[in-house]
């Protein structure tokens, strides 16, 4: 199972953003983890911004509900917000970045957005949530969330996102669905010949194959549902995130030209921007540094960029 012992949340103080914060306190309640909430921001006095925090704070989670959490308040320069979420996330050893995102016209697909940034280059996974969707926080700071999609592809990325997806499905007592995406016109033949008398279609072969990467001992607590469809990635998961009502979509951080291909992005990039639901982008841990090497790095980055 995996583990979440610290939580890194981004607020910027306005509605949305505390809609992220009550889902990173849920998860943090669910899982027995840490918060730390990051504010970036232009201002001088530290002291006034963290008053500001915790009372923004206030104006979307009770007093009751804060009552056994464990949650603190970091205030950092506003100079480049993404490399601070990701070096502040190295710096508290972050198991998890909970923040959201907006959503953005097409004609802005090519400005990125720091979520995006973030997701291509955090040290630790990313839940990123949107300011359009359903409320997702129920009552008692629970996570409402009842069905966990994890997009699966067989390689070491997805295996990656399916032991997220299994470990808060079955924190959250979650239906875990698993989908496969077979390329364009891999499957020529109507569906009656997916299950061909000799041999195997590509259909039955990646049908098979999902079903097995599912440990035996899973469907014992968590309803399992595996699905194979053909065409663009990105859009059958979205297509089977709508029709299925899912509540969490979990997906490998990698893809042909992940952060690469700036003009039509990436079957990533598309789900986060417009996925109905939060996206889980699922990345390895990287090795904790310590605090002076972080500055250092930091340092040098900057000296970098001005010069």
């Amino acid at each position: 199972m995996i583990n979440i012992a610290r939580i890194l949340c981004p607020t910027d103080l306005s509605p949305y953003s505390g809609n992220a914060v009550r889902y990173a306190l849920a998860l943090a309640r669910a899982h027995d983890a840490e918060v730390i909430l990051l504010h970036c921001t232009d201002g001088t006095d530290a002291e006034e911004e963290l008053g500001l925090l915790e009372c923004s704070l206030l104006q979307h989670v009770s007093p009751d509900d804060l009552r056994g959490a464990r949650w603190r308040v970091v205030v950092a320069p506003a100079d480049a917000i993404d490399e601070e979420i990701m070096r502040r996330a190295q710096l508290e050893r972050a198991d998890l970045i909970v923040m959201r995102s907006r959503r953005r016209p097409h004609r802005a697909a090519l400005l990125g957005s720091t979520a995006e940034s973030v997701c291509r280059s955090a040290p630790c996974p990313v839940l990123v949530m949107h300011n359009d969707e359903r409320d997702f926080i129920g009552d008692q700071l629970k996570v409402d969330l009842k069905r966990v999609l994890v997009a699966y592809d067989f390689s070491d990325y997805s295996e990656l996102a399916l032991k997220y997806g299994l470990s808060i499905a079955q924190e959250h007592q979650a239906e875990l669905h698993l989908l496969h995406v077979l390329p364009p016109r891999s499957v020529n033949e109507p569906e009656i010949a997916w299950y061909p008398v000799k041999g195997e279609s590509a259909y039955h072969t990646a049908a098979l194959r999902l079903q097995r990467v599912v440990p035996a001992d899973v469907h014992l607590w968590c309803p399992v549902t595996t699905a194979v469809s053909e065409g663009n990635p990105y859009r059958e998961i979205l297509n089977y995130a709508e029709k299925n009502e899912i509540d969490l979509i979990s997906v490998g951080a990698h893809g042909a030209g992940f952060g690469m291909r700036a003009l039509f992005g990436s079957n990533v990039d598309r789900v986060l921007r417009q996925a109905p639901c939060p996206v889980l982008v699922a990345r390895p841990l990287k090795p904790t540094m310590l605090a002076s090497e972080i500055e250092v790095n930091h340092s040098k980055r900057y000296q970098t960029m001005s010069s």
